[in-house]
C-alpha cells in the first residue's frame, strides 16, 4: 500500500524582507496547509495574511509554462540559442556596455550570484542592477559612508529590548506586520517603552505611537539635524565613545549649529513641544533604535537620511548594545542576499567594491574569469534612460516589473517598446513589462524555486524546492548558466545543484579576507548537499570568532573603514527634486497596502488578499476635498508633468492638507489607469541612484463619469470604458468601472460582456437613472451588475456574498432588485481578511455587546487572532463606536 503520509517541510515566505519561516504541510505532491514556524527566530510561529494566504496564490494559473519567442512557443534549445546568439551580436557590434541585466529581490542568492558572474566577470560590464535599487539602496550607501561596510548593525530582538522605538517613513503594521507585532508585545510587556512614528501621514503604526511626528515630507535630514543639534546642547554626547571610535565629528556638529529646535519643528511643520518631547526622550533613554524604511530611503537625499539618522546614534554611543542602533528593514525577501553577491550596478560580489583595484583583482583571480568589470555600470533609472537613447541594446529582466515599478512609468514603457532585444524571465505569463518582450522565458516560482535568502537582519534561510517545477520552467540560475555556456562561457557555470553555487559563494566571502571585510561566512564553506538541505537559520557572519553567527555588529567598536572608526558624515538639508508649482500644487506620496504586495502579480490572485481594498484609491484631507469638489468615492485625475492616472476618492483625516497617497500596487493587469509611477519624476539620490518615489509635485481634478458601476460574476467580465479595475472575491469576479457617454441598453451591454447564461432581469429606477442588471439561473447567482449616475456611498461588497448562499429564492431576488442586504449577506467592508470577518458585524460586536478590546472582539468574532494585521483596525472601530473605551 503507498504512504500518503502528510509530510512537514520547512522554507521561506516570499514576501517581505521580514523572513519568516513557513511550516508547509504535504500530502503526496499537494501542499495542503501552512503555518508560521514556530521555532524560525524571524517570526516564531507568527505570520501575517500573505504570508498566510500562500497556498491560495501558488496554483499555475496565470504561469508562463513554456518559452515563448514573440507570440510562438519554442523549445528551450531554441529560446537560449536565440537569447545567447542575440547578446553575443550586440556585444559583438557594439561592445559589452551595450547589454544589461534588471534583476530582482525575488530572485534567490544562487540566481543573483551568477547573474552577477556573468555579466561582471566574463562579459565584462556591471550593468546589472535590481529592483532593490528601488527600496534600500539609500540604506546601503548610508551604512557605507558611516561604516565603510554595507552592515545592519541590529536584530529583531532588539525591537523588544528597547527603551525608545522610532519609525521613520515606514507603516510597519501594513508593511511588515510579523514585526509590528513584536513591537506591540514589546510595549504591552514593558509600559516604559516609548514609541514615536516619523510619518506625514496619519497611519495604522501611529495606533501604537505616544508621539506622531507628522513632518513635512522630505525634511528628514532637517529633523535629525536638529537632534544632533540637541543632543549637544544638552550634554547628551558620548563623548567616550566619540573619542575612541569615530571620526569627523567637530566637522559634523558645526554643520547643524543653526538647527535648533524652534528652527528645525519650523522647517518639519511640526508642533515644537512634540518635537522637544521626542529629542528628549531619545536623550534620556538608555536605548534608542531608529527603525527605517521607505520614507526615508526612497528620496533623492535618500543616503543624507540616512547619514543624518547614524550621526545621532554615533553621538551617543546607541548603537552596537542591546535595543540600540540604526535598522533599515528591506522590502524584498532577498535584497540582502543580493547586496551580498554584487547585484547592484556599483558592487562587487561578496561586498567588495567594483571601484576598488584590489577587489576587482581578487574578485576576477578566484573567478578565474576571463575580464572583470572596473567601473560601476548603469543604476536602474539610468539604464532604462540608456535604452530608451539606444546605448543599450539588449536587456534580460529577471523577475520584476520595472514597466510598473519604476518612476516616470510611460517612458520605460516606451524605452521597452524601442529596444532591439528585451528578454523577461518570469513566472507569470503576462506582465506591464513581459508585453515588450522578445523573449519570455519560464522561471520557477515560489514552491519550486531552491536556494537561500537573507533577511533584514542578516539572516540566512533556506527556501526549498517542495514541487518540481510547473510545465518546463527552470530555475533561474539554470538558465543563466545555460546562456552563459551558449555565449561560450563554459567554464565557470558548470553547476548541477544550488549547494555548489553556495559553497563558491561562501568561498569568496573567505578568499584573501582575513577580518578586512563585513560579509564572511567561510564557517558554511564546505557544505554538502544533505547538510545544505538541512541548513537552520543563521545570521552572518559566520566564521571562526563566530561559528554560530553574530547577532549584532559592532558591539566591539571596529568598524570596516581604513582607520578602523566609525565616520560621521555632514549633511545638508535639501528640498525634493520634484517641487509643487501653481500648476502642480499638491504632493502625491505613495506606499503599500495591508493585504497586497508589489505589483500583484502573487497576491492579486487571492480573493481573501483583495477584500480588504479592491481598488487603488488617491486619500486627500477633507479640507482638500471640499476646495477641490470631490466626494467620497468619485474618480479623481491626478496629473503630473509625466502622465496621470484615475483613481477613487477616500477622504482622511489623518492626511496632511496639500498632500495626497496613492497605493502603488495597481497595474495594467488590474486596472486600466491606475499606475501611480507615472507621476514620478525620474530623480534619484546622486550617491545612491536610489529614485524618489515620495515625493510627486500634482494636481486633481474631477472625472466627470456619466455613470460608475460595480458587477460580481462567477465567470470573467470586461470593461472597455475609460476607467475599470478588477479583482476576484468569493463570488469569482469582481468589476468596478466608470465611463462617459450614454448606455442606450444596459441590459444588452451586460449580455455582450459577461459570459453568463440564465435569466435576465433589468430594473431601472426612473427617478435616479440608476440601473440594476442580474441573472440567475438553477444553480443560483451567476450575474449582477447595479449601475448610477453618482458614486456609490454604501459598501456593496453583499453582493459577492449573495453567491455564497445555499439556496437562492424569491427573497434574494427581492433583495437585489431593493438593493437592501439580507441580514445574512450584510458583513460589510472586510477587515479581518483571515476569517472573512466585516466592518459590519465588529460593529455589531462593539455595541450592541460591549466587545471594547481588540481581544474581546477576536473572541466573538476570532478578528485579530491569527496574523494580526487588522488590529489597528480594530482599534479604530473601538476608538469610533465605543469611545469610553479609550477615554
Amino acid at each position: 500500500m503507498k504512504n500518503t503520509a502528510v509530510k512537514l517541510k520547512q522554507t521561506t515566505c516570499p514576501y517581505c524582507g521580514v523572513g519568516c519561516g513557513i511550516d508547509v504541510n504535504m500530502d503526496s505532491m499537494t501542499l495542503t496547509q501552512v503555518n508560521g514556524s514556530s521555532e524560525h527566530p524571524a517570526n516564531f510561529g507568527r505570520l501575517c495574511v500573505k504570508g498566510s494566504s500562500v497556498l491560495e496564490t501558488n496554483d499555475v494559473s496565470g504561469r508562463l509554462l513554456q518559452p515563448m519567442i514573440g507570440d510562438s512557443a519554442a523549445s528551450w534549445d531554441e529560446a537560449i540559442s536565440h537569447v545567447a546568439s542575440g547578446f553575443k551580436q550586440v556585444i559583438d557590434e557594439h561592445g559589452p556596455q551595450a547589454v544589461a541585466f534588471y534583476v530582482s529581490g525575488q530572485l534567490l542568492t544562487e540566481d543573483y550570484y551568477v547573474a552577477n558572474k556573468l555579466m561582471k566577470g566574463y562579459i565584462g560590464a556591471a550593468n546589472i542592477d535590481t529592483n532593490s535599487r528601488l527600496c534600500m539602496s539609500s540604506a546601503v550607501a548610508g551604512y557605507k559612508r558611516a561604516f565603510g561596510s554595507d552592515t545592519v548593525p541590529c536584530n529583531y530582538e532588539d525591537l523588544e529590548d528597547t527603551d525608545l522605538l522610532v519609525l521613520v517613513g515606514s507603516n510597519a503594521a501594513w508593511t511588515h506586520p510579523v514585526l509590528f507585532q513584536r513591537m506591540e508585545r514589546a510595549k504591552k510587556l514593558n509600559p516604559n517603552l516609548q514609541v514615536v512614528v516619523v510619518d506625514p501621514r496619519k497611519s495604522a503604526t501611529t495606533e501604537l505611537a505616544d508621539i506622531h511626528l507628522a513632518i513635512k515630507p522630505g525634511t528628514d535630514v532637517a529633523l535629525f539635524n536638529g537632534l544632533l543639534h540637541y543632543i549637544a546642547n544638552n550634554q547628551a554626547l558620548d563623548t567616550d565613545y566619540i573619542s575612541q571610535f569615530t571620526e569627523g565629528f567637530d566637522a559634523c556638529l558645526a554643520s547643524v549649529e543653526q538647527a535648533s529646535l524652534e528652527q528645525t519643528a519650523a522647517i518639519c511643520d511640526v508642533d515644537v513641544d512634540d518635537l522637544a518631547r521626542y529629542f528628549a526622550l531619545f536623550v534620556n533613554s538608555p536605548s534608542a533604535i531608529t527603525f527605517y524604511c521607505m520614507g526615508v530611503n526612497q528620496s533623492s537625499q535618500g543616503t543624507d537620511k540616512c547619514n543624518a539618522i547614524i550621526n545621532c546614534h554615533l553621538a551617543t554611543g546607541k548603537i552596537g548594545k542591546v535595543g540600540s542602533g540604526p535598522f533599515s528593514i528591506t522590502g524584498q525577501p532577498n535584497a540582502m542576499g543580493g547586496r551580498e553577491v554584487g547585484g547592484l550596478a556599483n558592487m562587487l560580489a561578496a561586498h567588495m567594491d567594483i571601484q576598488n583595484p584590489q577587489h576587482t583583482d581578487l574578485v576576477q583571480r578566484f573567478w578565474q574569469s576571463p575580464t572583470i568589470s572596473t567601473e560601476m555600470g548603469a543604476k536602474a533609472v539610468d539604464m532604462f534612460e540608456k535604452i530608451q537613447n539606444g546605448d543599450i541594446k539588449a536587456v534580460w529582466i529577471m523577475a520584476t516589473n520595472p514597466a510598473v515599478s519604476l518612476p516616470n512609468g510611460n517612458s520605460v514603457a516606451d524605452a521597452l517598446k524601442n529596444c532591439p532585444l528585451v528578454v523577461v524571465s518570469d513566472c507569470n505569463e503576462n506582465t506591464d513589462t513581459s508585453a515588450w518582450a522578445d523573449v519570455r522565458l519560464p522561471a520557477t516560482g515560489w514552491s519550486e524555486k531552491n536556494g537561500t535568502v537573507t533577511n533584514s537582519e542578516r539572516r540566512i534561510s533556506r527556501q526549498r524546492g517542495l514541487l518540481p517545477p510547473s510545465g518546463q520552467a527552470k530555475h533561474d540560475w539554470q538558465i543563466i548558466c545555460e546562456v552563459a555556456k551558449a555565449m561560450g562561457f563554459e567554464q565557470g557555470f558548470d553547476y548541477q545543484h544550488p549547494y555548489q553555487i553556495f559553497d563558491e559563494h561562501a568561498r569568496l566571502s573567505a578568499f584573501e579576507n582575513n577580518g578586512t571585510r563585513d560579509f564572511d561566512i567561510s564557517g558554511l564553506v564546505g557544505l554538502s548537499e544533505a547538510e545544505y538541505d538541512k541548513f537552520r537559520p543563521i545570521q552572518w557572519p559566520v566564521n571562526a570568532a563566530y561559528p554560530q553567527g553574530r547577532a549584532r555588529m559592532f558591539d566591539d567598536g571596529k568598524f570596516f573603514t581604513p582607520s578602523g572608526k566609525a565616520q560621521f558624515i555632514s549633511v545638508t538639508a535639501q528640498a525634493p527634486k520634484q517641487l509643487t508649482s501653481a500648476e502642480y500644487p499638491l504632493v502625491c506620496n505613495s506606499g503599500r497596502i495591508r493585504d497586497q504586495w508589489h505589483t500583484m502579480t502573487r497576491t492579486g490572485k487571492a480573493a481573501k488578499l483583495t477584500a480588504h481594498i479592491s481598488e487603488p484609491f488617491v486619500a486627500m484631507h477633507p479640507d482638500d476635498a471640499n476646495l477641490y469638489q470631490l466626494q467620497e468615492n468619485q474618480i479623481a485625475k491626478i496629473s503630473s508633468a509625466f502622465g496621470d492616472t484615475l483613481l477613487k476618492v477616500k477622504i482622511d483625516s489623518g492626511q496632511r492638507k496639500g498632500e495626497l497617497f496613492a497605493p502603488m500596487h495597481w497595474t495594467k493587469q488590474f486596472a486600466s489607469r491606475s499606475n501611480i509611477n507615472v507621476l514620478y519624476a525620474p530623480a534619484v539620490d546622486p550617491i545612491s541612484g536610489q529614485p524618489e518615489l515620495k515625493h510627486a509635485a500634482v494636481k486633481i481634478e474631477a472625472y466627470q463619469a456619466d455613470f460608475y458601476a460595480i458587477s460580481y460574476s462567477k465567470h470573467a467580465v470586461f470593461a472597455d470604458t475609460e476607467y475599470w479595475v478588477k479583482a476576484p472575491n468569493s463570488a469569482g469576479h469582481q468589476l468596478s468601472f466608470a465611463g462617459t457617454g450614454e448606455v442606450t441598453d444596459w441590459l444588452d451591454w451586460c449580455q455582450q460582456r459577461a459570459n453568463a447564461n440564465g435569466e435576465w432581469i433589468r430594473v431601472e429606477n426612473n427617478s435616479d437613472n440608476s440601473f440594476k442588471v442580474f441573472c440567475y439561473s438553477e444553480s443560483g447567482l451567476e450575474f449582477v451588475c447595479y449601475i448610477q449616475a453618482t458614486p456609490f456611498t454604501e459598501d456593496m461588497t453583499w453582493l459577492s456574498e449573495m453567491y455564497n448562499l445555499e439556496t437562492f429564492d424569491r427573497a434574494e431576488i427581492k433583495a437585489l432588485v431593493a438593493g437592501i442586504p439580507t441580514p445574512e449577506v450584510a458583513k460589510g467592508r472586510q477587515i479581518c481578511s483571515c476569517f472573512q470577518v466585516g466592518e459590519k458585524q465588529i460593529i455589531e460586536a462593539i455595541v450592541d455587546y460591549g466587545d471594547d478590546t481588540v481581544e474581546k472582539l477576536g473572541e466573538r468574532l476570532q478578528c485579530g487572532t491569527n496574523c494580526g494585521s487588522c488590529k489597528t483596525d480594530l482599534s479604530g472601530l473601538i476608538k469610533s463606536h465605543c469611545p469610553a473605551a479609550v477615554a
